[in-house]
């Protein structure tokens, strides 16, 4: 009678400590990468709206972690790239990961519209929806929407890690005739701090 009880205790202290539910890795450790944005923009707009629908970062030998949208609630986030000019920039996503080595970022751009008459009067370069500005648009297809950045990076615990990716407009929109756009995102990874 006193051998199944201490067996029953003893795979319950297996338990007890083989359990963790800290999604940041055995050491419970994470830091913060913020993810920010800059352009090269289409000149021939007065607005560039681009729609991210999730933004993602792939830790060795793990899978992705998704990095919440500055509005940490929004399912998506626009950016107007004319906004984005010059030094211009604007954050994308910024959130907490388990520390270690990253291989990659992925974005996954949702939609995207150009604005030929009027520019955007948003507060910000970007937010989680922009009203469109008035005047001549164009859709534009998104061939693949998919874009991954092959170069890694540390998140180091209780540290900050911020990487800057730069949208080029002009190589990323091709106008295909009769007023139709196609997009292949083209974007690079500036700097990593």
């Amino acid at each position: 009678m006193l051998r199944p009880f201490l067996v029953s205790v003893a795979l319950g202290v297996v338990s007890f400590g083989c359990s963790g539910d800290s999604p940041s890795g055995p050491s419970g450790t994470s830091g913060t990468l913020s993810l920010r944005i800059t352009d090269s923009p289409f000149t021939d707009a007065k607005a560039v709206l681009v729609t991210f629908s999730e933004v993602t970062a792939h830790r060795s030998e793990e899978s992705w972690s998704k990095v919440p949208f500055a509005d940490s609630a929004a399912t998506s986030r626009t950016c107007d790239l004319k906004r984005l000019e010059g030094s211009a920039q604007d954050l994308l996503g910024s959130g907490p990961l388990a520390a270690g080595q990253y291989t990659m970022v992925r974005l996954v751009v949702q939609s995207a519209t150009i604005y030929f008459d009027n520019p955007s009067t948003s507060a910000t370069p970007c937010a989680s929806s922009i009203t469109s500005p008035q005047g001549r648009s164009a859709s534009v297809t998104i061939a693949s929407g998919e874009v991954k950045l092959n170069r890694g990076f540390t998140l180091a615990a209780d540290t900050a890690t911020t990487i800057l990716l730069d949208f080029d407009g002009d190589r990323s929109i091709q106008e295909t005739g009769n007023g139709r756009f196609t997009m292949s995102p083209v974007i690079g990874i500036l700097s990593v701090q």
